[in-house]
């Protein structure tokens, strides 16, 4: 626990004098657009606070705000779509599988968890559909909403089972698991913004590109070799990979879900930017860590 405070005190104070220092560049340049840089400070701190929550408290504060944060995001994807009557009852029910979801991992339950929205939410979440008037448009608002369960439910939800799992190391691998994906994701972005040349995918991403794919690999890594011992059980070697795999998983999530974002989002200009702020362009890259990270550390480690 001493480790954890140390290490969200450090972020506290990281962040507090990014914003400072963000607001006088601000003042600085009043003519310069700064509004996705802005997006991005006030996102952070709202994560700060979700993550600290479900980092320093009991299991079931940290399940809660997991959730919360579960809710949102999949509540933002769903406001991506054009939808009709027929898809909203379906995204009804995929809300209603969130609490389930939550309960298995409140239970301990890690057989259920591991297969309720893959398997069963998968096989029967299209009845709603099916019990709908007509067929129009059934393949692509069915498994856009499956697509959302298993990212934004799913995949997230991994970051309660870790305490679940390993109530004496799951705390300090979540916090390991946040701080390495936002790391990652501010220098890769910095990085393509400001010395980026070759885009990785411009059609879907123009921010994303190989020099901050490479710099956000390397500086990640850098940076799990310095904390694995302060917040891990690991040895040398799974320390530092722990940061590459963390690193490629975390690019994989972002480029992924910005294909997504730019598929449901052609010619819709106003509400790409209504959602260019918003939570779900901040945990794509959880969305693919989390699951990932959990399975390889339960696979080597006996304490998961």
């Amino acid at each position: 626990m001493t480790e954890t405070i140390w290490t969200l005190s450090i972020l506290l104070f990281v962040l507090t004098v990014a914003t400072t220092a963000f607001y006088i560049i601000k003042k600085k340049q009043p003519h310069k657009d700064f509004t996705t840089i802005q997006s991005r400070v006030v996102t952070w701190w709202g994560m700060l606070v979700v993550f600290s929550f479900a980092t320093l408290f009991n299991p079931l504060v940290s399940l809660i705000s997991i959730m919360v944060l579960c809710l949102v995001a999949l509540r933002e994807y769903f406001s991506m779509m054009q939808t009709r009557k027929s898809d909203r009852r379906l995204f009804l029910w995929a809300y209603l599988t969130i609490p389930f979801q939550f309960y298995w991992i409140y239970i301990g339950w890690y057989g259920m968890f591991i297969i309720f929205i893959p398997v069963y939410v998968f096989l029967f979440l299209p009845l709603p559909r099916i019990f709908g008037k007509g067929t129009l448009g059934f393949l692509r608002s069915v498994s856009f909403t499956q697509w959302g369960l298993m990212l934004m439910v799913f995949g997230l939800s991994h970051l309660s089972y870790y305490s679940v799992a390993s109530p004496e190391y799951g705390p300090n691998l979540v916090l390991f698991l946040i701080v390495l994906t936002q790391f990652n994701d501010v220098v890769q972005y910095i990085v393509s913004i400001y010395i980026g040349k070759n885009k990785v995918v411009p059609t879907a991403n123009p921010y994303i590109t190989w020099e901050g794919f490479f710099v956000a690999l390397l500086t990640t890594t850098a940076v799990s070799y310095y904390l694995y011992p302060y917040l891990t059980v690991f040895d040398l070697t799974f320390g530092i990979l722990s940061g590459v795999l963390i690193s490629v998983t975390g690019f994989l999530g972002c480029v992924t879900i910005s294909f997504l974002k730019r598929d449901l989002l052609i010619n819709d200009h106003k509400k790409q930017e209504t959602l260019k702020g918003r939570y779900l362009s901040r945990v794509d890259s959880l969305a693919y860590t989390s699951p990932v990270f959990f399975h390889v550390i339960r696979y080597f480690f006996d304490f998961m």
